[in-house]
């Protein structure tokens, strides 16, 4: 039985207290509201995770942060009337009974509104009064009101709402653009005189209605936009550092000042954009032939990597059982930028003796069916005795193999997890004959200790999805860590690697809501711990243009249009700038205007493989401080869909990825 207490207490204590929420009613408030019954059922285990969610007519439940801030800064009191615009599913309207004397919300979907009435007369909140019509327009017979909190960002305040404001009331409301807005306090302190205070950017569903937006256009608009917003593009102009074309010997020479670290992080804004993989593909190659790096480890499974690596170092193939990256999301590795960028490895390694060979390795763990094949077909053929251990070990894990997150399930609804003891023990008697095992063979040791490795890491990753995100997410960060450390050490003191990886792994989560809100971790940080100067990390990102995604886990890939970047962006402040593809070393020691004007928290975007366009602000973006995060900014401020293999491969071609492409 899920525990919605604990995860309604966690949720106070990481998402509202450690982002500076202190009012004690508020916090209350949030604590006893079920939240998870303002959602679907589906998603009423995950109700409480720092992250709005879908709900009928294309809207959506608000980020808890975001409402507690809200009610925050209305300054409520026990006697209160409030006013509310936007009830949605009914959650805020439900905390609001709880701090307040009356409630009245409006909301413009009839059918929202009816099931916000439906839900809460069910949970029994008898002070809450809905409505169905346009929140513009307030409600002038319930004024006046001691406070108004509207959830849905207008191009200004209505000024209906302001004058159904009681002298000494407050008015919360997000204003400014349809995609960005800032969150604005406004205190009458008379007949025609407010207060207004600026609570920072905010992104929320436009306000339709006759005071708001209507077909695209605004009743009133106003700029919204800080001086410094205005001053900041043009010292990032002039420190930005424009980069030629990719086939270019300069392109790879602009990061010769990160030839002295041990690892090089390359990111990527999303998986999959043209652009970026073709950036890393040509700074990798220009660190590897003229600084001597030795190691690709990327963002990838370890089995489907290892095939590749035999291909890029002309190694015989492996037995191997299929064709490499063939699970969902194909195209974030079968495209033609990284097949390319294989092509020129390849051919690099041809020109040099195997010792000098660079590999290329998967640092990620799903791929756990074909890391128990690649075990026990490796100790077939070095110690039988020993493979026929690891078939039974691995035996617990067979009916679980094709959907390893029912063996999540099931391991959590029966309170202990059968196969842990068993995987773990695999790998550490793998361990104990190494000098036996790999005395003939290193390479082929070091891909079975780590398929054992990897099974023994996802056996507990699966296990961790259900006790919360930041548990399972700092498992799979800290084994791509772990498998990284592993390379460099099998590859000696001169090793050197260089990290493919999205920038939500490789950019310090320290600095960012990962760390700071949810307790994540990622491989970037954990880089920055250990390995101090020598680890350099490189973020990149864009304004718009393409990009290929898919809309849900498992679904076909599509061709998106990237949203122009949010106001309050980053992406924003470097589309002003006016540069079409630039780095922006970050490094810079001391304090300097545009230190001090980026160091700023701002929104930064995350694409992954799942992109959703309507709902980007709440989705896609989170809330960052780049120079703490990164060394340095790669900036392409329009970027393409990257072209999977299986569009141009001739017939018969595509299932011998990457050698017929």
């Amino acid at each position: 039985m899920f525990d919605f207490v604990h995860a309604r207490d966690r949720m106070v204590e990481l998402q509202l207290e450690r982002r500076g929420v202190r009012d004690a009613r508020v916090l209350r408030a949030m604590r006893e509201t079920p939240r998870e019954a303002f959602v679907s059922a589906e998603l009423a285990e995950f109700a409480h995770e720092d992250c709005p969610f879908p709900i009928e007519a294309g809207q959506t439940i608000s980020q808890p942060y975001i409402v507690a801030k809200m009610l925050e800064a209305a300054a409520l009191e026990p006697n209160d009337r409030v006013l509310e615009i936007g009830a949605g599913s009914g959650y805020a309207a439900a905390v609001l009974a709880r701090l307040c004397r009356e409630v009245f919300t409006i909301e413009r979907h009839a059918k929202l509104a009816e099931s916000a009435r439906a839900r809460l007369r069910r949970l029994g909140y008898t002070n809450v009064e809905v409505r169905t019509g346009d929140g513009t327009k307030g409600w002038p017979e319930r004024a006046p009101f001691q406070a108004i909190i509207v959830a849905a960002g207008g191009p200004s305040v209505p000024s209906r709402l302001l004058d159904q404001l009681a002298v000494g009331g407050r008015l919360v409301m997000p204003v400014g653009e349809r995609h960005g807005q800032r969150l604005v306090k406004l205190v009458r302190r008379a007949a025609e005189e407010f207060d207004e205070e600026d609570l920072g950017p905010v992104s929320f569903v436009p306000l339709i209605g006759e005071e708001g937006w209507d077909g695209g256009s605004a009743r009133r608009r106003r700029s919204t936009e800080p001086p410094s917003a205005r001053t900041l593009p043009r010292m990032i102009a002039r420190a930005a550092e424009p980069l030629p074309d990719f086939g270019d010997p300069a392109f790879g020479a602009v990061f010769d000042r990160f030839a002295d670290a041990k690892v090089v992080l390359l990111g990527e804004a999303s998986h999959g954009s043209s652009e970026f993989h073709r950036a890393r593909g040509a700074i990798s190659l220009h660190l590897i032939e003229r600084h001597g790096f030795t190691i690709i480890a990327a963002e990838a499974d370890w089995p489907d990597a290892a095939i590749i690596d035999r291909h890029v170092r002309l190694k015989p193939p492996g037995k191997q059982r299929g064709a490499p990256f063939e699970r969902f999301p194909t195209w974030m590795w079968r495209n033609t930028d990284v097949a390319a960028f294989f092509r020129q490895l390849r051919a690099r390694n041809a020109a040099h003796e195997a010792g000098d060979r660079v590999g290329f390795f998967g640092l990620d763990l799903y791929n756990l069916s074909a890391s128990t094949r690649a075990v026990i077909d490796y100790l077939d053929k070095v110690d039988p005795d020993a493979a026929k251990v690891a078939r039974q070990r691995y035996g617990c894990l067979t009916p679980w193999q094709k959907d390893p997150h029912a063996y999540g399930r099931m391991a959590l609804s029966k309170g202990f997890a059968p196969c842990e003891s068993a995987v773990a023990r695999m790998l550490e008697e793998i361990c104990e004959h190494e000098l036996e095992y790999a005395a003939s063979d290193p390479d082929n040791f070091l891909d079975a200790s780590q398929n054992a490795r990897l099974v023994r890491d996802a056996e507990r990753y699966y296990r961790a999805m259900y006790y919360g995100s930041a548990e399972s997410w700092n498992l799979r960060d800290r084994h791509m860590f772990e498998t990284l450390c592993q390379l460099l050490q099998f590859k000696g003191p001169k090793a050197k690697a260089i990290v493919w990886a999205h920038n939500s792994h490789i950019g310090d989560a320290s600095k960012t809501e990962m760390g700071r809100v949810r307790d994540e971790i990622n491989i970037g940080q954990l880089c920055r711990e250990n390995f101090g100067g020598e680890a350099a990390l490189i973020g990149f990102g864009t304004h718009t243009g393409t990009v290929a995604c898919a809309s849900d886990w498992d679904e076909p890939m599509e061709v998106k249009r990237v949203n122009p970047s949010l106001p309050d962006s980053y992406e924003r402040l470097m589309h002003d700038a006016g540069v079409a593809r630039c780095l922006l070393d970050l490094r810079k020691e001391g304090r300097s205007p545009l230190r001090d004007g980026l160091m700023k928290e701002r929104l930064e975007r995350f694409i992954g493989v799942i992109y959703r366009p309507e709902t980007e602000r709440w989705s896609h973006y989170s809330s960052c401080t780049l120079p703490d995060q990164f060394d340095a900014w790669v900036w392409f401020d329009e970027t393409t869909a990257v072209t999977p293999t299986s569009a141009v491969a001739r017939h018969g071609e595509e299932e011998t990825y990457p050698f017929g492409v």
